[in-house]
């Protein structure tokens, strides 16, 4: 394992709501090195979204929701700093890209200005410093005419060009972890593939820790090193992308690599579709949360739960069906 930049251990988020405390993830657990790749993935509403804003601690955390678990970034535990603290460590340590930059850049200021903000925060840069860092930042990003770019307001830049201005936010401070929560959402195949090429380029550029979230196999298969897999608010395979690949082991994964359409074999068979959706938080099972849409499931799955243990070396995978794997509780 290379130096780590980022460890989670034991992470559960609840919301308060009228119907008490729901679980929307629990007991998620992973590490991201130096310089490494992770990809999260799972069907929306797995709560990938949810652990990308735990992890900032984004939530409103007096009404909305409680934390508990621990979360270390550089060996400095951020969950349980003072609120006010994480102001030092957000968008200079670590930073996020959200999934749409529309609606994530504040659209009555220019671009220059939305970029300074970090800088004058987190590095004390006086306006004509920022700028020059703006320009600089956007030049980086691969944005043609920057000086001219700089001066303009979201709405008159491009899809990818947006998406390209919310990199350039994020990266301006050099974090030691950024957070990519679906980078390529409603942009076309050809501009995703830009914005992939560039965070893996500037991911090899800086060795920058990153945790790409996505639906997408293929990007993963393309841009990490490693792979967690979630299903309703639990991790439940984790592994080398390549292991993984050639070896799934949790059902809910094979039922994944199942799903993705090839053109390699010429068949016009229906593509594998996983029976049923995830459940609401207030109707999650007993037992293994994947039992009631899995085809293999048995009495021992639906009362107990597994847990995430090593079946091969660096596997991990959360099924009684897998040899090694035992019950909690």
């Amino acid at each position: 394992m290379r130096e780590r930049v980022l460890r989670v251990e034991d992470l559960t988020t609840s919301f308060r709501t009228d119907r008490g405390l729901l679980r929307a993830i629990e007991g998620v657990s992973f590490e991201v090195g130096k310089g490494e790749i992770l990809g999260l993935v799972g069907e929306s509403g797995c709560g990938k979204s949810v652990t990308s804003m735990s992890i900032m601690r984004l939530y409103d955390e007096k009404y909305t929701v409680k934390y508990s678990g621990k979360v270390w970034l550089d060996e400095r535990e951020i969950l349980s700093l003072p609120y006010r603290k994480m102001q030092d460590v957000r968008g200079h340590d670590m930073a996020m890209i959200f999934q749409d930059a529309l609606s994530s850049l504040n659209p009555v200021l220019r671009v220059c200005d939305q970029i300074m903000e970090p800088l004058k925060i987190h590095q004390g840069m006086n306006r004509e410093e920022g700028f020059r860092k703006a320009v600089e930042m956007l030049r980086l990003v691969g944005i043609p005419s920057p000086e001219t770019r700089a001066r303009q307001y979201p709405h008159e830049l491009s899809g990818g060009m947006r998406q390209r201005v919310m990199i350039a936010i994020a990266l301006c401070c050099q974090p030691k972890l950024l957070i990519a929560d679906e980078p390529t959402t409603a942009l076309d195949v050809t501009i995703q593939a830009q914005i992939l090429d560039l965070i893996l380029e500037l991911n090899h550029q800086l060795q920058m820790g990153v945790i790409l979230i996505t639906h997408d196999l293929a990007v993963v298969a393309q841009t990490c090193q490693r792979v967690a897999v979630m299903y309703l608010g639990q991790i439940v395979e984790e592994a080398e992308v390549s292991e993984l690949f050639d070896h799934p082991l949790h059902p809910y994964t094979q039922g994944l690599m199942a799903s993705i359409p090839r053109i390699d074999t010429g068949s016009r068979e229906r593509l594998h579709m996983i029976a049923g959706t995830v459940p609401l938080l207030h109707q999650v099972p007993s037992g293994c949360r994947f039992a009631p849409r899995c085809p293999y499931a048995s009495d021992r799955c639906k009362q107990c739960m597994p847990e995430l243990t090593e079946s091969r070396e660096g596997h991990k995978v959360r099924c009684h069906l897998i040899k090694g794997v035992k019950a909690d509780g």
